[in-house]
């Protein structure tokens, strides 16, 4: 099945910086919530964000669907995107390397 990307960044640089509004948050954590149903359905391989508080930081999710139509469906139902607290733009993609067991699962900075 042919695999998307889609970076997303917010709209609202104080979101990263001073923090989020309370609609901010509870978007973030619907966004969350989308993204771990759809890795459960095989759809979402890997999401993550970089660690930057600042104009650079974005977030990227990797996954699977049968067209550029589909796969535009599953970025513009992203809840962060779908209420514009988050800005998506998607991209083709493929996969070229993947670790066998995947990424280290520690945060202690070692991976």
């Amino acid at each position: 099945m042919p695999q998307f990307l889609y970076r997303i960044e917010p709209t609202r640089l104080a979101m990263l910086t001073d923090g989020p509004t309370p609609r901010e948050a509870a978007l973030v954590g619907e966004h969350f919530q989308y993204l771990q149903r759809l890795l459960a359905q095989g759809v979402v391989l890997m999401a993550g964000r970089t660690l930057a508080a600042n104009a650079r930081a974005f977030g990227i999710v990797v996954f699977v669907a049968a067209s550029e139509a589909d796969a535009a469906q599953v970025m513009r139902s992203d809840p962060a995107v779908a209420q514009g607290i988050m800005r998506a733009e998607l991209f083709p993609y493929r996969i070229a390397l993947w670790a066998p067991g995947g990424p280290p699962t520690s945060d202690d900075g070692d991976a």
